[in-house]
């Protein structure tokens, strides 16, 4: 990606934008106030934003992961990019980012749950040695889609690719 980009914790001044984000992306978006509750309540919460600086110097947030911490284990809870920077390596770059973190924390594994149908996420998963190991049927309301149910067991070694700003 040619465009500088920052990776940084979320803030409560975030969190509109986000939220913007996600009403876009996905069919069935988590609330406002979710997010409200990550950022500022939810102990086991380590939400980031990637921060892209557009030619005209305005950053803009192109995207976002929001990890659980959870005893020895990281779960991905949401992650996302904006139409516009996919296909550049973010979603790559925030997942390695939370992974290292997690791992320097002490987790030894991470999970999430991916739509059956996402293939292109399928394929980002597998990239980092996710493997599914169940289903959730008829998990996504919007369209009774099923969940793949992936884990990363152990989590690699830190490759530290992105320092947080």
């Amino acid at each position: 990606m040619s465009a500088e980009v920052r990776l940084r914790k979320m803030r409560s001044e975030d969190v509109a934008a986000v939220h913007a984000l996600e009403l876009a992306i996905f069919p069935t978006p988590w609330s406002l106030n979710s997010y409200e509750f990550e950022v500022s309540e939810n102990q086991a919460s380590e939400p980031w934003v990637a921060e892209v600086r557009r030619e005209d110097g305005e950053a803009v947030i192109a995207g976002y992961v929001v990890p659980w911490l959870l005893l020895d284990e990281v779960h991905i809870a949401n992650i996302a990019v904006a139409p516009l920077f996919r296909r550049k390596g973010l979603a790559r770059r925030m997942l390695q980012h939370v992974l290292d973190r997690a791992a320097e924390k002490g987790a030894q594994r991470a999970s999430l749950e991916v739509r059956a149908g996402n293939a292109a996420a399928q394929a980002l998963y597998a990239s980092f040695g996710f493997e599914e190991v169940g289903r959730r049927k008829r998990y996504y309301h919007d369209n009774g889609e099923d969940a793949l149910l992936l884990e990363l067991d152990p989590l690699p070694e830190s490759e530290v690719m992105v320092k947080p700003q």
